[in-house]
């Protein structure tokens, strides 16, 4: 790994779980672009500033990034103390997901931005907490509709995005379907685990299923667009703040239902050696991981984990942009593959799966 990549990470751990900081002028500007990429920078400037001896120009740049993140939340706030206070009176039973909810298991929770408000309400209440959404902020820019196959309801109330969650994750394969809605039942219909959020009290998911959660939407990302550290830094902070509360068994049986052992062991190995997580998460003994988990973190980090961009397929015949789109995710797949075989292979097999049963269905478009 590069050197200014160790010291990337050293400032990481030393934000999360305190220590000294170095800031070696000579990569200012390596550093400032690895901070900005991986959205790590409102975390790491303020102890950056405490302890190190900077440029003027590095310092103006830090304090800038810090101010427009603890300015970015005040509007965030306001919408989500609005949004909640009409869910609730609504009789919706809401759970806050992500980012906000995420933030509270920070050392300072202001400086883990968060650029929208993710709320699941279930399927059974989405069509009537769309509409009160509506009713809440009638000047917000809005769908037209809220078709049943979409996996939320998206309105941008005053530049704020409102996300209303039918799912909390939308999934291909349908056996993998099939368990994780058992799971998110569980995990989030049910749920009454509860946190404060500048004053505002709010539900949560409940802890094993918030685990899963938080490691499959950042494992989503690094299968697509691409993850990014501070995915992996929320997964720490939420495992260390809810140690003694993690079913690790249950969690277990998550994981291998979805065919995500291996990908998670790869995440385990990460936060522990990397990111300096205390305990053994690992989990699943076995093959050892560490040569392709620490090249998935140099892709992370050098941003080549992103999907490769393809040519946009065009084909008029739906049997050949269907056949297209199967290409292109099989070779999603293998590129997955090289970090995780196992995960590669299901996604070749989910591929196959759901591509045959949608090459007769109709067309429809996920948000």
């Amino acid at each position: 790994m590069l050197n200014v990549e160790g010291i990337y990470l050293a400032q990481v751990r030393a934000a999360l779980w305190g220590g000294h900081v170095a800031w070696p002028e000579e990569q200012t500007e390596r550093l400032l672009r690895l901070h900005a990429m991986q959205g790590t920078g409102a975390l790491v400037f303020p102890v950056v500033l405490e302890q190190a001896s900077l440029s003027s120009y590095a310092r103006a740049q830090m304090k800038g990034l810090c101010l427009q993140t603890i300015q970015q939340q005040v509007p965030l706030q306001y919408t989500l103390e609005k949004a909640w206070s009409a869910l609730e009176k609504a009789g919706i039973h809401a759970v806050l997901m992500k980012g906000a909810g995420l933030a509270a298991f920070y050392p300072e929770p202001q400086r883990r931005s968060w650029g929208d408000i993710d709320l699941f309400v279930g399927k059974d209440q989405y069509h009537p907490a769309a509409a009160t959404m509506r009713e809440t902020f009638p000047n917000a820019l809005k769908f037209d509709e809220e078709l049943d196959h979409y996996k939320h309801y998206n309105l941008i109330a005053d530049g704020v995005s409102i996300e209303i969650h039918r799912v909390t994750v939308g999934l291909q394969h349908p056996l993998d379907e099939r368990r994780y809605v058992r799971f998110e039942q569980e995990g989030m219909t049910k749920s009454e685990e509860r946190l404060m959020i500048n004053g505002l009290e709010v539900r949560v998911p409940e802890p094993t299923f918030n685990a899963l959660l938080i490691f499959l939407h950042s494992w989503e990302h690094a299968i697509t667009q691409g993850a990014n550290l501070r995915q992996l830094c929320d997964l720490a902070l939420l495992l260390q703040h809810y140690d003694d509360r993690i079913d690790k068994e249950r969690l277990k049986n998550y994981l291998k239902a979805l065919h995500l052992q291996d990908a998670w062991t790869l995440y385990a190995y990460i936060l522990q050696y990397c990111l300096g997580l205390e305990g053994d998460w690992s989990l699943f003994a076995g093959t050892s991981v560490a040569p392709r988990a620490e090249q998935f973190l140099t892709d992370l980090l050098e941003g080549r984990l992103s999907e490769p961009k393809n040519d946009k397929i065009v084909a008029t015949n739906r049997f050949a942009r269907k056949f297209g789109t199967m290409k292109q995710r099989i070779a999603t797949a293998r590129r997955i593959g090289q970090y995780s075989p196992s995960y590669g292979r299901h996604m070749i097999a989910t591929t196959l799966l759901h591509g045959a049963s949608r090459l007769f269905a109709k067309d429809r478009h996920w948000e």
